[in-house]
């Protein structure tokens, strides 16, 4: 057999075995790695090109090496999840770096880390001052995740002690052309509905290359054809839909709270704004 073929041969294995030994050790090892996962993917990709390359008759004990190297780091992982003493030795431990808006020297030449390398890290999560952080914590993955102080934090309707009701994720229902029956199903939609939306803007299912659909149910959709300009969406469907919101609100709100006079306003205001939605709906639908 030629080299060259040779070569091709034993990459393409080298590219397989890579991928299914990846896969087995899991996702982590294509996330942030940690100090252990780090080294363990330079040395089978190391591996995997002696394997490749190597025209020898020893290629096979590079394929043995392959082996032990994922059976010894997927040991390493099982010790991992079952010891934290064994996690703390074998990564490295989490470290604190700002606490109470005051940086912590010894901490940072510990992680061997400048102010400057540091500050550019907090203005990537959008802080520009330390003063404003209550923590600032360096990952074992070298990640550095910062908590801004209480006053500093952004306003949520926790804050303000209102309760929302919940949202469903936005589902794609059309990829590539092709209409995706599954989310539609989670949504509670059928494939007339989708076809009738489509009508109303004026494309067909093959003309589009990913469709939405959020949880208030509206359809987006993005088109092969990107000088087209495709139709926003209505003012009127989006009035009804925030509407349908505020009144889901209410009834949460009347469902929360322990207050019968509170209780009772909800429930009043949810039935007003009820009565309200059955008379825009023929509106809204025109």
């Amino acid at each position: 057999m030629p080299e060259w073929v040779e070569v091709i041969l034993r990459t393409m294995f080298a590219v397989v075995a890579l991928f299914f030994l990846t896969k087995l050790l899991g996702k982590r090892q294509v996330s942030q790695l940690s100090f252990f996962e780090y080294i363990t993917g330079i040395t089978l990709g190391s591996i995997a090109a002696y394997v490749s390359l190597d025209t020898d008759k020893t290629w096979h004990l590079g394929v043995i090496a392959l082996l032990v190297w994922v059976a010894f780091s997927y040991g390493i992982e099982f010790l991992q999840i079952k010891s934290k003493k064994a996690r703390d030795f074998i990564d490295f431990k989490a470290t604190v770096l700002i606490k109470d808006g005051k940086i912590l020297e010894d901490n940072m030449k510990k992680e061997r880390l400048t102010t400057d390398e540091l500050l550019e890290e907090l203005r990537k999560k959008d802080v520009f001052k330390v003063a404003d952080v209550e923590f600032a914590i360096m990952e074992s993955d070298g990640a550095i995740n910062v908590l801004l102080t209480r006053e500093n934090q952004p306003l949520t309707p926790k804050h303000l002690g209102v309760k929302v009701a919940p949202e469903q994720e936005t589902q794609a229902v059309i990829m590539d052309g092709k209409v995706l029956d599954e989310p539609l199903d989670t949504l509670g939609l059928t494939r007339g509905w989708l076809q009738g939306q489509l009508d109303k803007l004026g494309f067909t299912v093959e003309n589009v290359f990913l469709g939405q659909v959020d949880s208030y149910g509206e359809l987006t959709v993005d088109l092969y054809a990107d000088k087209v300009e495709v139709p926003q969406p209505q003012e009127k469907p989006q009035l009804y839909a925030l509407l349908k919101k505020c009144e889901a609100d209410l009834e949460m709100f009347s469902l929360s709270t322990e207050n019968k006079a509170a209780k009772q306003m909800y429930e009043q205001c949810s039935e007003q704004l009820q009565a309200l939605l059955v008379t825009l709906k023929p509106l809204i639908q025109s």
